[in-house]
């Protein structure tokens, strides 16, 4: 797990062009970004998947603009429909447990929430498949997100 206390979170605020959003991945080496808003908030996450996935070209068709106005904020993957897991559970869990929940999911990663006083949830951590097998010496895992459309392949290969 990738400890927040312990490194700094890689972050881009909504309102950020999906083509910087896919520059600052690319700079810091990261394929997943947590999405802020103006007071620095966590409002979700962006991934790889997001930018390069039928979502932008889908979400632009919708709103009759082009790709390249779009901004994070309208290809995020909003905090609650993140997949999540308790510092709890992972401190109880082997790396196969971890595993399990990401292919579960279908996502590469997965957020780790420590809870607070009042039952907020504080994102302690974050998951990556890569970084796993990385540690693992394991050959890095294929995206989960295959072109299903023409669109898709548009998507790819236009960013």
């Amino acid at each position: 797990m990738t400890d927040l206390t312990r490194i700094p979170a890689a972050t881009i605020a909504a309102e950020t062009s999906l083509a910087d959003a896919n520059r600052a991945m690319i700079l810091r080496g990261v394929r997943l970004l947590l999405v802020t808003d103006s007071r620095h908030q966590v409002m979700g996450v962006i991934s790889v998947a997001d930018l390069l996935g039928e979502g932008p070209v889908r979400t632009a068709q919708e709103r009759g603009t082009r790709v390249g106005e779009l901004t994070v904020h309208s290809v995020m993957t909003p905090l609650e429909r993140t997949e999540a897991v308790e510092l709890g559970e992972v401190m109880r869990a082997d790396v196969g447990h971890v595993l399990a929940t990401l292919k579960r999911s279908g996502r590469q990663h997965a957020l780790v929430l420590e809870r607070c006083e009042g039952g907020r949830g504080l994102i302690r951590g974050i998951f990556s498949a890569s970084q796993i097998a990385r540690q693992l010496g394991e050959p890095q895992p294929v995206s989960t997100e295959i072109a299903r459309n023409f669109a898709e392949i548009e998507a790819a290969i236009s960013a």
